[in-house]
C-alpha cells in the first residue's frame, strides 16, 4: 500500500525516487478513496463558510497538491500524442517529453474548468468523492489486465505491470455500492459517466497506440473523475 500511496500522492515517503511495486495496482482504489475522503472533508467545510465557487477552487486546488500533479501532467502528454496527427512512434515520443503542446494545454484548461464547474454546482452528497475517486483509480489499476502495455522500451508504469490482473476489477464494487447508497440516481449516472469517460480515452489510446502508457492511465482517472462531477451535477439538478 505504501507504494501506491507514494506513487499516486505527495503523502508517501521518497516520491520521486521510489519506484512502483508490483504490487502497487491493489491499493489503487483504497488510495484513490483516501484522496476523495479528504476532498468531500474539505468541501463540505467550506461549503459552510464561503460561497460554492471559492469551494469549489480550493477542493481542485487541494486534489493537485495531493497528487502532485501527476495525473494532469499524463492528461497533457496524451492529449498532445493522441489528438495531433501523427504517425504511432512520433506519438510515443511526444508523450514522453516534459513539454506541453497547445492540445495539452486546451484539454488541461477544458478538465480544469469541468471539474470547478461539477463541483460549483454541487448538490450532490459530498460522499460522492470517495467513490468517484476511488473508482477511477480502480479502473486504472484495472486496465493492464486487458490491455498491452504500448510501449516496448519501458516506462514509468512498466514497474506495475507484473502485478497487472483482470481480479482487480473487483475493486470497483465497494465504491459503486457507495455511490449507490448516496443517492440511487445520482450514483448511477455518474457511474456511468464515469465508465464513458474511461473507456473513450482508452479506445482513443488502443487505436491511436496500440494500447496503454503511464500518461494514459493518468489521463483516464482525470477524464473519468471530471465527466462524473459533470454528470453527478447535472442529475443532482435534475431532481431537485
Amino acid at each position: 500500500m505504501i507504494g501506491a500511496l507514494t506513487f499516486l500522492t505527495v503523502l508517501g515517503p521518497r516520491r520521486h525516487s521510489q519506484q512502483p511495486g508490483s504490487s502497487g495496482f491493489a491499493w489503487f482504489w483504497l488510495v484513490g478513496g483516501g484522496i476523495g475522503f479528504i476532498l468531500a472533508g474539505v468541501w463540505l467545510a467550506l461549503s459552510a463558510v464561503a460561497g460554492p465557487g471559492v469551494a469549489a477552487l480550493i477542493v481542485v486546488t487541494v486534489d493537485l497538491a495531493l497528487t502532485g500533479m501527476l495525473h494532469f501532467d499524463g492528461l497533457a502528454d496524451s492529449a498532445d500524442g493522441l489528438i495531433a496527427p501523427m504517425d504511432r512512434q512520433r506519438r510515443l515520443e511526444i508523450m514522453r517529453k516534459p513539454d506541453i503542446g497547445a492540445f495539452g494545454v486546451c484539454v488541461l484548461v477544458i478538465c480544469l474548468m469541468g471539474r470547478w464547474v461539477g463541483l460549483q454546482e454541487g448538490g450532490f452528497n459530498p460522499l460522492i468523492l470517495v467513490a468517484v475517486w476511488s473508482m477511477s483509480r480502480a479502473i486504472a489499476a484495472t486496465i493492464p489486465g486487458f490491455v498491452s502495455y504500448a510501449r516496448s522500451d519501458g516506462g514509468l508504469a512498466s514497474a506495475f505491470l507484473p502485478g497487472a490482473t483482470r481480479w482487480l476489477g473487483l475493486s470497483l464494487i465497494p465504491a459503486i455500492v457507495l455511490a449507490l447508497a448516496t443517492n440511487p440516481i445520482v450514483g448511477a449516472v455518474s457511474i456511468v459517466a464515469l465508465m464513458a469517460g474511461a473507456l473513450s480515452v482508452l479506445v482513443l489510446a488502443r487505436h491511436q497506440i496500440g494500447g496503454f502508457t503511464g500518461d494514459v492511465l493518468g489521463a483516464v482517472i482525470v477524464v473519468s473523475e471530471t465527466a462524473a462531477l459533470l454528470a453527478a451535477a447535472g442529475a443532482s439538478g435534475a431532481n431537485q
